[in-house]
């Protein structure tokens, strides 16, 4: 049996939150809580199984989810319905809802003193100092969930954070690595062919863009505390390594693994353990490229890196300017290369300072008003 055996799911109906209770299956956990924002059959299904002491969903599927919930159990809805399963006792709380909807529950759990296995990229990019504040004043912790961040992580743990150059994270290259040339006429179809993983639309058009890699590089500086400059971004078609670590003897540490998050999932409910995952061994066998990332054609990345530079406000105007894009590609009213052209505007509009906790949610709105907008005029010459 696990040492931990109690934990929480904030997304338990998306791709990370299954893949968190095959993973309870396996390991025996006892799953405490469960929150979800849709998808009834599916939550429905999780909680007859796992009978937690809590499940919050949205209001639109209450009804159906409460009639469902077996005895024991407590379902609540609405607005800080998942701050309640954040703030359940438990060993880990993986944290794995997308975007600023994440940020509240994440902000309960540390406020408990949880510990959180972090999935969702979001939180960081935009609250990285308020988090840090909360962890040190309240004691709980963070382990990453992201593959990338997760390997960096483990090449870090026992390691002088003096002896440190700079960390490696890898990325895909996304479907548009070697074509077509040129990107403004390609169709949400095509964007949406992740060459190595089935993700969800707006994962899988971030990678495509790059920006995905963005929001990791913005998650790393607040995750690990490192200047934005000593992150590397290489890409790595084959992503069998994960990330690495360059360390000031010259020496550079990388942690390579298969494509299955439940490893990551796993060591960031249990870490230090590192348990047994039954699976067929990683044969270390065939051509690995590294290469560099193309930021004439991928300008978004380019972008992420100038909102890390520019701090505060400027990354949480470019999280939101994404959110409004992406979906507006998705749709056929922009082009492609427009996405990154909308988050530029946004970013420029960007005021200065740090935004503390009240001001982050207003923030984000007048970030998505002014991508919309910009949206909207191009879409009207386009």
């Amino acid at each position: 049996m696990p040492v931990m055996t109690r934990i929480s799911v904030l997304g338990s109906t998306g791709s990370i939150g299954t893949q968190t209770l095959q993973v309870a299956r396996l390991r025996g956990y006892r799953v405490a809580g469960l929150a979800a924002r849709g998808n009834a059959a599916l939550l429905i299904r999780q909680m007859q199984e796992f009978e937690p002491e809590l499940v919050s969903c949205s209001p639109m599927i209450e009804d159906e989810v409460r009639a469902a919930a077996p005895a024991g159990t407590t379902v609540t809805a609405g607005d800080g319905a998942a701050d309640g399963v954040a703030r359940l006792a438990s060993d880990a709380v993986v944290a794995a809802i997308p975007g600023i909807a994440g940020l509240g529950p994440l902000r309960s759990a540390l406020l408990a003193g949880r510990r959180v296995a972090l999935a969702g990229k979001e939180a960081m990019v935009i609250a990285a100092p308020l988090i840090r504040a909360l962890c040190r004043a309240h004691g709980g912790s963070i382990i990453p969930v992201d593959s990338e961040h997760s390997a960096v992580f483990q090449c870090l743990v026992g390691e002088d954070p003096a002896t440190v150059e700079s960390i490696i994270l890898t990325a895909s290259g996304g479907p548009f690595l070697h074509s077509p040339a040129r990107l403004d006429g390609v169709t949400p179809e095509q964007a949406l062919a992740h060459p190595n993983f089935s993700m969800g639309a707006k994962v899988s058009i971030d990678s495509a863009t790059m920006f995905n890699k963005g929001l990791e590089v913005l998650e790393a500086e607040g995750l690990f505390d490192i200047p934005l400059a000593a992150i590397e971004v290489l890409v790595h078609p084959q992503q069998l390594v994960h990330g690495a670590v360059r360390f000031r003897d010259g020496s550079i540490k990388a942690q390579v693994g298969p494509h299955d998050m439940r490893l990551p999932i796993q060591y960031g409910i249990e870490y230090p353990a590192r348990p047994t995952m039954e699976m067929t061994p990683l044969p270390l066998r065939g051509t690995w490229e590294f290469l560099a990332p193309d930021l004439d054609r991928f300008p978004a990345l380019a972008l992420a890196y100038e909102a890390g530079r520019r701090g505060g406000y400027a990354r949480v105007y470019l999280n939101a300017a994404d959110e409004i894009a992406v979906p507006a590609f998705l749709a056929g009213r922009i082009p492609f290369t427009a996405i990154a052209r909308v988050l530029e505007e946004v970013l420029d509009a960007a005021p200065a300072g740090q935004p503390d906790w009240q001001e982050l949610a207003q923030a984000d709105e007048a970030a998505r008003r002014l991508a919309s907008e910009s949206a909207d005029a191009m879409a009207r010459v386009a």
